[in-house]
């Protein structure tokens, strides 16, 4: 019958025992926390910082793409007819000046003058006795042994001949000129780019045989915008950029046409013998242009990008609480190597973190690293 009551009396003895250890371990601990060290204050973040300075312009490089070209190239050919005999060059073939490249079947020719050069020959045996016969006539006239119409006779013989000796030594240099022309050599130093004909072939006047290019006295043809190219001066040294290296080359004129496709006009400069450039290659002419527009020069380390293309930057700030980061929002115009250059809310001759702008945020006591 009193089970029941010994049961709940237990149980209040239970719970009131353990509201009791809970309030002895609640005041420890404050106890404990109440009579121990303090936390340490926190060490503001280390940050550099860069100045940011206002101006109203600022350059960047511009380029323009051309071509390297030969100074001079041409499609060579035969000024008269025949077949050819010798072409033992093959395309990329060098030549010096003067070098045969091609020859026709000369054997006609060589007949010719052969024949002609034993006529010549003759005329002037046959002018020499003649001479030698109107001398004679002549000392037997004075002395009246040999009438004047046979002495008149004998004279204008030898003038006869004279004359003909002259036409044969005519046609002797005009076969010798086309013996000439039946070889084809080198205008210049160069190399074959092409050939277009081979032996046995039969060619009339001015069919090209082959391609030639000339190897020294190459230039660059660059297509510069007509405002540029009036503020470029001939004789003047700039730079050019072949297969990613740069060199100084001089400019030897400015064409004064444009180009009605492209609009712009072309630039001609030299291309030094030392550097190693091929007909047709692309090559660049590096300009540096003024742009007018006010905004200063920071790292790209201290960008953050925002919304709408735009850029936020940290400004520090000096306050009594110490030194701390303020958002400044501004657009980024131009990108060279590791440096923007940027305008927007910054203030001239605000100081901005520079680097790791990851690590912190707005409103955030910093302090500044000192420069080295």
């Amino acid at each position: 019958m009193n089970s029941k009551p010994e049961k709940s009396l237990s149980g209040l003895l239970g719970i009131g025992a353990a509201a009791l250890i809970t309030a002895g371990l609640t005041l420890a601990l404050h106890t404990r926390f109440a009579m121990g060290e303090k936390p340490a204050p926190r060490i503001p973040l280390t940050v550099e910082a860069v100045e940011y300075k206002v101006t109203s312009t600022y350059t960047r490089p511009v380029s323009y793409l051309g071509l390297v070209t030969a100074g001079r190239k041409a499609n060579l050919g035969f000024e008269i007819a025949g077949t050819i005999a010798e072409l033992p060059w093959r395309e990329g073939s060098p030549l010096t000046e003067g070098q045969l490249i091609a020859r026709l079947d000369d054997a006609s020719l060589q007949a010719s003058y052969s024949a002609t050069n034993a006529d010549l020959e003759q005329a002037r045996s046959e002018l020499e006795l003649a001479n030698l016969k109107a001398a004679r006539q002549q000392n037997l006239r004075e002395s009246g042994a040999v009438s004047r119409e046979a002495f008149d006779e004998t004279r204008l013989r030898a003038q006869a001949l004279s004359s003909r000796v002259e036409a044969v030594t005519s046609r002797v240099r005009s076969l010798q000129i086309l013996i000439d022309k039946a070889s084809l050599r080198a205008p210049y130093a160069g190399v074959i780019a092409d050939r277009f004909l081979h032996e046995g072939a039969v060619v009339n006047p001015g069919i090209p045989v082959v391609r030639f290019i000339e190897t020294a006295g190459r230039e660059a043809n660059i297509g510069v915008a007509v405002a540029k190219a009036k503020a470029l001066v001939v004789g003047n040294v700039y730079a050019l950029k072949l297969h990613g290296k740069s060199f100084s080359s001089s400019l030897l004129s400015v064409r004064p046409d444009v180009d009605p496709v492209t609009r712009v006009t072309t630039a001609v400069f030299s291309i030094p013998e030392n550097i190693d450039a091929m007909d047709g290659e692309p090559i660049t002419l590096s300009l540096q242009e003024k742009i007018s527009s006010n905004g200063g020069w920071l790292p790209i380390a201290s960008l953050l990008e925002s919304s709408r293309g735009l850029w936020n930057v940290l400004r520090l700030e000096t306050t009594p609480d110490g030194t701390r980061t303020v958002r400044e929002t501004v657009e980024v115009l131009e990108i060279q190597g590791d440096q923007a250059y940027v305008r927007g809310t910054l203030a001239d001759h605000s100081l901005v973190v520079a680097s790791g702008v990851h690590r912190t945020t707005p409103g955030t006591v910093v302090s500044i690293a000192a420069k080295q």
